[in-house]
């Protein structure tokens, strides 16, 4: 055995776990099956700007820990998270705010909001939300539930919202002041120059390799580490033998405009049905950009199919129960731990996952003390 560790994935997850282990005097291999770092947070100049190859990412976290780490690795910049939402072409502020009320009711005050919203869950008659749609018009009525989250959740899940859990849309910030700040979070900003270049300080020093596709040699890249941390899919690993889980994937239309400015703004939701993508991105607004061109990317939803990229687990009742199963699995892998995303298969903020990440380097480097012990 050449390594102490091998590491599958090279994105946040398994990168910061490499770093732990190299800090700490591991030996340590990254293989990675794309032809990059960094996982869905890859960033690549395009026209001076850094795109988000695979969808906007914000850092954000209430966690002063997991900020001091990521600062070590970057210069996060101020950006402020606050989308706009476009339904039928009229343009409302997210999150829901008394900008949103305003535009949607007339109303100007909080308490006017208030009644209001009020007013429609009493309507509604929910008293224990079953359902994301129940727990939409409970948390802000029918008229905002059906012009601002309906149709982007459906295109987002490709479900119906009445067949969707309700925890979903528990994270929905509704306040009535006039904040435009989407997160909730005392730390938040994008690192100066791109993700990539994070990614590449926190795997300086480790050997890493691109276009490896671990499953494909599973037994040999065993044959080469004492112990193995698998980011992948947790199905895949095991061939799928008890049935695939559920994701979604999300396909990328990206255009270089000879503008300089397309929207004002770095994400714009379209939440009616009609419009087929979920989202437009203006990449240069992350980084506050003033170069002449801009590049978009419309995000379009899909249910994942093999040879996709997975990106969302569908954490329903269904898929759980089949998750919990895989876990039973992984649970009497000798030598194998699984992590991130897809070895989890959870939801996880880029805040969680470093923090899961530090956690488990911790728990390792602990253990290994007290059998020297």
């Amino acid at each position: 055995m050449r390594y102490d560790y091998l590491i599958v994935g090279a994105g946040l997850f398994g990168a910061c776990f490499a770093q732990q282990m190299a800090a700490a005097g591991k030996s340590v291999l990254v293989i990675e099956k794309r032809s990059h770092i960094g996982g869905n947070v890859y960033t690549k100049a395009v026209e001076g700007i850094q795109v988000h190859e695979y969808g906007a990412h914000i850092f954000h976290t209430n966690d002063k820990t997991v900020w001091d780490y990521v600062n070590q690795f970057a210069e996060f910049n101020r950006y402020t998270n606050s989308p706009v939402a476009n339904y039928r072409g009229q343009l409302y502020s997210l999150p829901f705010n008394m900008y949103t009320f305003n535009k949607m009711w007339g109303v100007v005050t909080p308490q006017e909001a208030e009644a209001e919203i009020a007013r429609q869950r009493a309507s509604a008659g929910i008293t224990e939300p079953k359902n994301l749609e129940e727990q939409a018009i409970s948390l802000v009525g029918v008229d905002i539930y059906e012009r601002l989250v309906k149709g982007y959740t459906e295109k987002q899940w490709g479900r119906p919202c009445d067949q969707l859990p309700a925890f979903i849309i528990k994270r929905l910030p509704v306040r009535f002041t006039f904040d435009n700040n989407y997160f909730n979070a005392k730390y938040q900003g994008i690192p100066i120059g791109g993700y990539t270049a994070m990614v590449e300080k926190m795997l300086a020093g480790i050997e890493v390799r691109l276009n490896v596709d671990y499953l494909e040699d599973k037994a040999s890249w065993d044959a080469m580490a004492e112990t193995v941390v698998y980011t992948g899919s947790i199905d895949s690993y095991f061939g799928c033998c008890l049935g695939h889980l559920s994701y979604r994937s999300v396909r990328f239309e990206t255009e270089i405009l000879d503008m300089p400015n397309y929207q004002g703004n770095a994400v714009v939701n379209y939440t009616d049905a009609e419009t087929p993508y979920t989202r437009v991105i203006e990449h240069k607004f992350f980084e506050f950009g003033t170069q002449p061109k801009t590049v978009i990317s419309r995000e379009y939803s899909s249910e994942w199919q093999p040879g996709m990229e997975p990106y969302y687990p569908v954490n329903d009742e269904k898929n759980n129960a089949l998750y919990a199963q895989y876990k039973a699995l992984a649970q009497k892998e000798t030598g194998t731990i699984f992590g991130g995303r897809l070895g989890e298969y959870r939801y996880y903020d880029m805040d969680a996952v470093l923090l899961s990440a530090l956690k488990l380097a911790n728990q390792e480097l602990t253990q290994e003390k007290g059998k020297e012990k």
